[in-house]
């Protein structure tokens, strides 16, 4: 079976299993745990932040990065369709007490004149802006990268607003990676970072967040709050130390074999490539088949391959370091006998 569903579905390399055995520990609570230690520091120093913390996923990072930033009342501002507005359960409102401000954007990228807008003036009738979140690479705009300067204007708005900016960065190496630019040249355009190791890093779990030893310092006290302590957390730490290390330097393999799957696709009657693939997500639209994205996975999934709905009549594929390029030809080929069926 070859799995395109994600890049969260990588297992983790023996050199990551070995390391987990031989992590050195401690409880982290205590911050006692050396190897957690090694990896926030090592996660700050990449990111050209002051200082950094180890959470359980990509979406407790987001959420301490809106109850560190925010007060309950106030609002943040964010693309559309953005991961912390359409996939993380409501929990800006729930816990947090923040509502959204949304802004459509162009391929994950929101227009800065658009953000200076939408931040709030001073009236006692609106919500005073509490942050604005950034997505970078963008996954409902299919693996999109927001530019650097994009991004810049945005942050040097924000900053004359005192208005904080955090970047939801899952998948900020790839765009790292497809930009041709170091991660510093996003990260110095935000006050605080959210990255996944588990994510096209290929670590079994753990994001980062990071930024001023201020910011950490209090984001700590929510990560107890959440759950989210962990104690001998060194077995975790170990194999994303390996990821945000080892890892960063292939995803130029990932984003090869996204284009070679793109190219391959197009060349299927009835299926379109409805993104510019730039990362490792590719987007399909199989109305013309006359099926849906849940009948088409249901004949994908037949043929051998897994990939997701991604809307009614969208599929979305995902490159990962588990499929090979030889896997990716493999999986044309399986795409095209799925696509007979619906005929």
């Amino acid at each position: 079976m070859i799995d395109l569903r994600s890049d969260t579905v990588t297992k983790p390399t023996q050199e990551m299993r070995k390391a987990m055995y031989d992590a050195e520990v401690g409880d982290d609570v205590y911050g006692e745990d050396p190897t957690v230690t090694l990896l926030e520091e090592t996660a700050a120093d990449i990111l050209g932040k002051e200082a950094a913390l180890l959470v359980t996923s990509g979406t407790q990072g987001n959420q301490i990065a809106v109850l560190t930033h925010c007060r309950p009342g106030q609002e943040i501002i964010l693309e559309a369709e953005s991961h912390i507005f359409y996939y993380e359960a409501g929990a800006v409102a729930a816990l947090g007490g923040v509502q959204t401000r949304t802004i459509a954007g162009v391929r994950g990228a929101m227009n800065p004149e658009d953000v200076k807008n939408a931040v709030r003036g001073v009236d006692i009738h609106y919500p005073v802006t509490g942050m604005i979140s950034i997505e970078n690479t963008h996954n409902r705009a299919g693996g999109a990268v927001v530019p650097v300067e994009n991004m810049r204007e945005i942050y040097e708005m924000a900053k004359s607003h005192q208005v904080p900016v955090h970047i939801d960065g899952a998948r900020l190496f790839n765009a790292a990676e497809s930009a041709g630019v170091d991660v510093k040249d996003f990260a110095q355009y935000a006050d605080t970072v959210q990255f996944c190791l588990s994510k096209g890093l290929g670590a079994p779990v753990g994001s980062i967040i990071a930024g001023s030893k201020e910011f950490i310092h209090i984001a700590r006290r929510w990560r107890k709050m959440l759950g989210g302590g962990m104690r001998q957390a060194g077995i975790i730490a170990a194999p994303g130390l390996i990821a945000l290390t080892k890892m960063t330097d292939r995803l130029g393999d990932d984003h090869a074999n996204a284009l070679k799957l793109a190219e391959g696709i197009e060349n299927i009657n009835g299926l379109h490539v409805i993104n510019l693939v730039e990362t490792n997500i590719i987007v399909v639209d199989v109305k013309e088949l006359g099926v849906s994205s849940e009948e088409f996975v249901t004949h994908l999934h037949s043929e051998g391959v897994l990939a997701g709905g991604f809307g009614t009549t969208s599929v979305r594929f995902v490159t990962n370091f588990d499929v090979s390029s030889t896997q990716i030809e493999d999986a044309v080929a399986a795409i095209s006998r799925a696509a007979l069926k619906c005929k």
